[in-house]
């Protein structure tokens, strides 16, 4: 099977060296071992290419690669060049390759390669060996593969890794077998992924894990330590397939397995095909968090089958799975769980509504050149307002003609890239279907290329949080009104509304007294915490530092530790100097994504 390459312009990718149209690659062969003394994988990438017959070279993808040689399959030498390092794109890897077809490379990573993230064992929580877990998206993966970078340039792949005894491999295809090696003390393992992908959805972990089963295709690994938590979390796992499925077609991809990795992992979750990566960090011992695993699931028709074709297009992913996300969780947990989850996102698009500005042109679903760097967009936009989007059309329309057209979306589309005016033309072919009336009610133009809220927008249910609103205005009038009852038996969402909503200005009074009736800086939901450090540290509140600051040295997820670095920084001395000493602490513990952004705001000022 092999994809299409989009043609149009607006399909084109800015950040990619590759010619597709010229030569592209089809297939990666990975041949590696991995080294936790260097840091390093090494070995081999077998390429298979198709290209013009007059074509003699092709363009890859690199960053900070060791390139020791490039032949033919039977041994012949292939000339090639590397480009200059560019911060953002890396540097080309231009081969001239004559009538060959298929090339292998020689190569090894940098130590310092942004999607690897080589743990010391005293940074897993058994403690006793090294970790190696990878995070590709959007254009990360070219720091350990060889290849055409882009997610609108798929490429089945196969692999063969060699780790350390004990370890165990993990990676993102069907796992096909295991075994010794001829060298004592390694053993080697073998994956495949025969439907095409985008690249940056290979992926790989590696440690002293362990696997249970969850169901007949499902399943969880992790760390032994953590093994019976997880599997607890999780045991809704495949009544999410069988929902999903429900909803929009068959799962295409075989096994869902899900990893949950050690908590410097710097995404809540990545949904690489085959096995989600999971930070543990929604481990809250209730189930009340798992919304995070329906989205992973979710991108498994929205962005894993149908993919972005550039990262301007960002929200067809996004967008679509936050959506499919509520509708998954509404078949599970009901409709008030899913309403008021819906409430929580739509207040995440107001905020980046608000932050940005109603004009601003990255609050455009489709990002206009200039501003659609891979990993530059908002994510109250492109999740939110995305999913909002859907959400508004399909209370247009009715529900059952939208499924109808969203499962025909995913079906015609499969294994392909796509982008938004490939959505449009298909939303008026097969949704509309030239009823001008109806086009004109859904607005559709203003909602993929304007900025804001069109005026059609389908805002909440007023009445899904109403109590805890009366609630917050209660709090708001007299400390008293305060119920540690109520808060007992309120829903994860319900305690973030809350937060949330309660004014930003709080005296310390306050704050002790809500951190004391509602044990906040105990709580072992990570979310609800969260947001009460965001509320603590704003005001200064000298409690709530140890809380921090134990808090970021065992989380390493962007959306957590970002904000309160950023909070911190912006309370002048007495948090640059709170922030300046937790970061040289915590910062070798955090993964590139997560350490490249706090950089920004500690060490760019």
């Amino acid at each position: 099977m092999v994809a299409p390459i989009l043609t149009t312009p607006d399909a084109q990718d800015p950040y990619t060296y590759a010619q597709p149209l010229v030569a592209r690659v089809t297939h990666v062969s990975l041949n590696l071992a991995l080294n936790f003394q260097s840091k390093q994988v090494l070995g081999t990438a077998t390429l298979s290419i198709d290209a013009k017959s007059d074509a003699d070279t092709i363009v890859l993808d690199s960053r900070n690669l060791e390139i020791t040689g490039i032949t033919s399959v039977s041994g012949q030498p292939l000339p090639f060049t590397i480009g200059s390092q560019d911060p953002v794109k890396g540097a080309p890897i231009t081969v001239t390759i004559g009538t060959h077809r298929t090339i292998q490379i020689a190569y090894r990573s940098a130590p310092g390669a942004e999607a690897l993230q080589w743990l010391n064992p005293e940074q897993t929580a058994g403690g006793k060996h090294p970790y190696l877990l990878s995070q590709g998206q959007p254009t990360l993966n070219r720091s350990w593969i060889p290849t055409q970078d882009s997610p609108g340039i798929r490429q089945t792949w196969d692999a063969e890794i060699t780790a350390p005894e004990p370890l165990t491999v993990v990676m993102s295809g069907a796992r096909e077998s295991s075994h010794s090696t001829m060298e004592p003390g390694h053993r080697k393992f073998r994956f495949t992924m025969d439907k095409p992908v985008a690249p940056y959805l290979i992926a790989i972990a590696a440690g002293d894990i362990v696997f249970r089963e969850l169901g007949p295709r499902t399943g969880v690994w992790s760390e032994p330590a953590m093994i019976d938590r997880a599997a607890a979390e999780l045991v809704d796992t495949e009544r999410m397939v069988e929902a999903a499925e429900k909803l929009y077609g068959p799962y295409r991809w075989g096994r869902y397995d899900v990893i949950v990795l050690p908590p410097s992992f710097p995404y809540g979750g990545m949904e690489n095909p085959v096995l989600t990566f999971l930070t543990p960090t929604f481990i809250a011992g209730d189930k009340s968090l798992v919304s995070l695993v329906a989205h992973e699931l979710a991108h498994s028709w929205s962005g894993n089958l149908v993919t972005n074709a550039t990262w301007a297009d960002g929200w067809l992913n996004e967008g679509f799975t936050s959506y499919f996300e509520n509708r998954v969780m509404e078949e599970l947990y009901g409709v008030r769980r899913a309403r008021q989850e819906e409430a929580l996102s739509f207040a995440d698009a107001e905020s980046a509504m608000a932050e940005h500005g109603l004009d601003a042109d990255i609050t455009r679903l489709r990002l206009p050149p200039g501003m659609d760097d891979p990993d530059g967009s908002a994510g109250g936009i492109v999740y939110d307002k995305g999913a909002t989007f859907l959400r508004t059309t399909e209370r247009i329309v009715g529900r059952d003609r939208f499924d109808a057209w969203l499962r025909g979306w995913f079906d015609k589309h499969a294994f392909q890239p796509a982008t938004s005016a490939m959505l449009l033309a298909d939303m008026r072919a097969n949704l509309v279907r030239g009823d001008m009336a109806l086009e004109k009610q859904l607005m559709l133009e203003d909602w993929i290329y304007g900025p804001g809220w069109p005026a059609n927008v389908a805002r909440p249910d007023a009445q899904a949080f109403a109590n805890i609103d009366a609630a917050v205005s209660a709090f708001g009038k007299d400390s008293a009104a305060l119920s540690p009852t109520d808060w007992k038996i309120w829903t994860t969402a319900e305690r973030l509304r809350f937060l949330n909503s309660i004014a930003r200005k709080q005296r310390p009074e306050r704050l002790e007294l809500l951190d004391e009736s509602l044990s906040l800086s105990a709580t072992g939901n990570n979310e609800v915490l969260f947001s009460w450090l965001n509320l603590a540290l704003a005001n200064r509140y000298e409690p709530a530092v140890p809380v921090a600051e134990d808090f970021l040295a065992r989380v390493g997820r962007r959306k957590f530790v970002l904000p309160l670095f950023k909070i911190l920084w912006a309370q002048g001395d007495w948090g640059r100097q709170i922030a300046t000493r937790i970061y040289a602490k915590t910062r070798s513990g955090y993964h590139a994504v997560t350490s490249g952004s706090v950089d920004a705001v500690v060490m760019g000022n």
